[in-house]
C-alpha cells in the first residue's frame, strides 16, 4: 500500500527536472507537481530551455496563486521556483 505524500515543512523546496520528463507528457507533470503544492510550498523547475509558452499558461491557470522566480536563466540551464500562494 502506498504511502500519501505528507508535506513536512512549508518553506520545503521540491526539485522538479523536467528534462527527464517525456515531451509530450512535461506540462501535465508539472500542472499535477503544482497541484500537490501547499500554500507557502516551493517547487524549483529545472529544464534546458525557457519555458515561455509554458509560463504563460501558469499565469492564465493560477493567476495570483502561484509567485514565478528565476533563479538561474542562460543558456545552459533554466531554473526557476514557483511559489503556491
Amino acid at each position: 500500500m502506498s504511502q500519501p505524500h505528507i508535506h513536512i515543512l512549508p518553506e520545503q523546496i521540491y526539485p522538479f527536472d523536467a528534462r527527464g520528463i517525456a515531451k509530450r507528457f512535461r506540462h501535465a507533470a508539472i500542472f499535477g507537481a503544482l497541484d500537490a503544492l501547499n500554500s507557502g510550498e516551493t517547487m524549483r523547475f529545472v529544464n534546458d530551455h525557457d519555458p515561455l509558452p509554458l509560463l504563460n499558461q501558469l499565469e492564465q491557470r493560477y493567476g495570483n496563486a502561484l509567485s514565478i522566480q528565476y533563479v538561474r536563466r542562460d543558456s545552459e540551464q533554466i531554473v526557476i521556483d514557483f511559489v503556491r500562494r
